[in-house]
């Protein structure tokens, strides 16, 4: 097994999970309920993890995951130029929405 996948937000794993399994590469959820433990934990120690079941499907899930950067990308307006946070969908500034990638 190889780690291919963590991140804070458990959604965003599960989305990647998701992904790669209608890809048809097999994975397996690790630390799924951990975040109960924060604070006994490190924080970043009960993050989700995504990982794979063959190794030999690493290069493949990669380029997967880097085709669609999701979510979790920060992103520039086109109407004002000013530099968004992920988790906008419009921009702060102007108002105008996220371009579709």
């Amino acid at each position: 097994m190889k780690l291919i996948y963590t991140h804070e937000n458990r959604l965003l794993v599960e989305l990647a999970k998701s992904k790669l399994e209608i890809a048809g590469i097999a994975v397996f959820l690790k630390n799924e309920y951990a975040q109960g433990a924060t604070g006994e934990l490190a924080p970043h120690q009960a993050w989700a993890e995504l990982w794979l079941e063959r190794e030999r499907d690493y290069e493949r899930a990669l380029q997967l995951l880097r085709e669609d950067p999701g979510p979790d990308t920060d992103w520039q307006c086109r109407g004002c130029g000013e530099h968004n946070g992920a988790a906008f969908d419009y921009c702060w500034h102007c108002g105008k929405s996220r371009p579709a990638e």
